[in-house]
């Protein structure tokens, strides 16, 4: 295949982590070339795929923000809309909009040692690289978790997915039942609530959810830096407690649902999980507007397993029938990291569960590979901010030192940990298709951004790493 292109750096995907990406690399590596491949028409990723009812962020926009043009103004918890046109803003603004090639769709990349050079296929021809940079996301953007019941079929009504919504879907003065207890059936509730005749959110089982301010007053007069640093730190904290106080925090979250909902509401049914907090995210409810739209009567809670679709709705275990004119499956992701890239190294495949992530942006036995992936516990912009910065570091070590190529090799003695340390039906499902993490640094990422910020800047950028050759 013709090569349409050379670059240095080639980044796949243009939504938060990959934008980030380009930007470091302007402000650090000046000297690198660059280009940015995106498969969707658009620019922003998940906040150009995700456009059900009431789509927002669930983490505050100071963290979920570029540090380096930071989110202002009061309002903490935003529309999806609103985070896509603040990236693209972002990308005009640091003139790498025009760096991106939109409708894009990579198929598999190919490292050969020969030539120290990445050669990418796509749909519009190949691209040539000395660096690869995966920016594309950890769910595969195709097709979402759709569990099968008996009885779809009979259903009269309208089953539709968060992640493909109509936008010819009326669902005014319907009855909706929501299959799901994420943060989506918890955005989508509340958001359909207000126009539909009434919303069940049908749970197999609970999920911790936590109220929180939709706006932060002190934003009107604190500088950006210092806000972004109370949220970081107030999740910190909020992490550190219910790792070290998991019984004790929940009460609290359930407390707090007590203290929203109205007198007698059974809350030991409906938000009390099975698990730990943190075992899962946290739920983030704005301003608790689910618990409002529970209290106002607009919307209602049944918790039990589906036994089957009937013509009129769901019918639980239990024999309780949730009748139903539309059916929204929140039941998912499925994730995908790598973009479902097919990646071979001298032309053998790499096959992703076969390896480490080393310093949560390199794959164990890969050259020349960066990956961009968050938190679990915070929000995401903040982890794929400091591998871009991590992988600048590395790349302007190389240029001192004249390397052509980094590779990460695992110790032999390094117990293998699970990459996403979360119960999660979206990672279990995905367990034995996903890279791992080690048992220690570099190849443990600490959920702590204050301790990865400092082992990240601080630390040696090098460590464990192969080099080689030098440049000729």
């Amino acid at each position: 295949m013709k090569v349409n292109k050379e670059v240095d750096v080639l980044i796949v995907g243009a939504g938060i982590s990959g934008i980030d990406a380009a930007f470091r690399l302007q402000q650090r590596c000046p000297g690198k070339s660059f280009a940015i491949l995106e498969s969707r028409a658009r620019i922003g990723g998940t906040w150009d795929l995700f456009r059900f009812p009431g789509v927002r962020s669930d983490s505050d926009m100071y963290t979920l923000g570029f540090p380096f043009r930071p989110w202002r103004g009061p309002q903490a918890i935003v529309g999806g809309e609103a985070i896509r046109q603040y990236v693209e803003d972002t990308a005009r603004e640091f003139g790498i909009f025009d760096k991106i090639r939109f409708n894009t769709h990579v198929a598999t990349a190919r490292w050969s040692s020969a030539d120290a050079r990445w050669t990418v296929e796509t749909d519009h021809g190949a691209f040539s690289c000395r660096f690869l940079y995966l920016a594309s996301g950890y769910y595969d953007y195709a097709a979402g978790h759709q569990p099968e019941w008996p009885g779809e079929a009979d259903f009269k009504g309208h089953i539709v997915h968060p992640q493909f919504w109509p936008e010819d879907l009326d669902y005014s003065g319907k009855r909706v039942a929501v299959i799901g207890s994420g943060a989506t059936a918890v955005t989508l509730v509340p958001a359909m609530a207000d126009q539909a005749a009434s919303v069940t959110m049908v749970q197999r089982s609970p999920s911790y959810i936590v109220a929180a301010p939709a706006r932060d007053s002190m934003a009107k007069w604190l500088p950006a830096a210092l806000i972004r640093w109370k949220h970081i730190l107030m999740t910190i904290s909020m992490f550190g407690r219910a790792r070290r106080a998991p019984q004790r925090v929940a009460e609290w979250i359930r407390d707090k649902a007590r203290e929203a909902l109205p007198a007698g509401y059974p809350v030991e049914r409906d938000f009390s999980p099975r698990y730990d907090p943190w075992d899962q995210r946290l739920c983030l409810i704005p301003d608790g507007d689910l618990f409002a739209s529970i209290s106002g009567g607009k919307a209602a809670i049944a918790t039990g397993e589906i036994e089957r679709f009937v013509p009129q709705g769901l019918r639980l275990k239990s024999g309780e029938t949730i009748r139903a004119d539309v059916v929204v499956t929140a039941t998912g992701l499925n994730m995908r990291l790598l973009g479902g890239i097919e990646l071979e190294v001298d032309g053998e495949a790499v096959r992703p569960a076969e390896h480490f992530i080393y310093k949560g942006m390199m794959l164990s036995g890969v050259p020349n590979l960066f990956v961009a992936f968050g938190y679990t516990n915070a929000s995401w912009t903040l982890r794929a901010d400091l591998t871009a910065r991590s992988v600048c570091r590395l790349l302007n070590l190389m240029d001192r030192k004249g390397f052509t190529t980094s590779i990460a090799h695992q110790p032999a003695n390094l117990e293998r940990r699970s990459i996403m340390e979360l119960s999660s039906g979206y990672v279990e499902r995905a367990a034995e298709t996903l890279p791992g993490q080690g048992d220690r640094q570099p190849w443990r990422v600490p959920q702590h951004y204050v301790k990865d910020l400092a082992a990240m800047t601080f630390g040696r950028i090098d460590e464990g790493l192969e080099f080689g050759p030098t440049a000729s």
